[in-house]
């Protein structure tokens, strides 16, 4: 079981949508038009309009398991008082005094730049269930950080 939000799983819905109205039939249409001009066995065409049309399902069959497997939390009944999915966290590196703020999402939300990392990342499993106040020790590549939790809103 995947759990995402709500924004999480009405655009992994529109990416489907998108892939099986407009990508597929644009795909099925090269095919055809590859497969009207001969020799299949030296059309390149052909032979790559295929591959598209592969790695489209294959999309396409992705985010169906994931949107099968998919419950929406509701965030009314997600508590602020501890770290969890969908909250956000404000904290600093002692280290080097450097503020962060991140969003912890579901690795199928997960997007840096909009300030949202994987439940699975090794920061917010180490933010997992504390609370304001609290220092963790996060193993991460470049070695052993120390973070202070500054707030934890939804």
């Amino acid at each position: 079981m995947e759990y995402m939000s709500q924004e999480g799983y009405d655009k992994l819905v529109a990416e489907l949508k998108q892939l099986e109205s407009v990508e597929l039939p644009r795909v099925r249409e090269a095919i055809a038009e590859a497969r009207d001009k001969g020799d299949l066995s030296e059309n390149f065409e052909y032979h790559a309009a295929k591959r598209e049309q592969g790695r489209l399902l294959s999309q396409i069959r992705f985010r169906q398991r994931v949107l099968e497997f998919a419950r929406v939390i509701d965030t009314k009944r997600l508590g602020s008082d501890v770290v969890g999915l969908l909250t956000r966290v404000e904290m600093t590196n002692l280290a080097n005094n450097a503020k962060m703020t991140y969003t912890i999402a579901s690795p199928h939300e997960a997007n840096l730049r909009e300030g949202k990392i994987s439940i699975k990342s090794p920061i917010a499993q180490a933010l997992l269930n504390k609370k304001v106040g609290d220092v963790v020790e996060v193993r991460v590549p470049a070695g052993v950080q120390k973070l202070r939790i500054e707030s934890i809103t939804l």
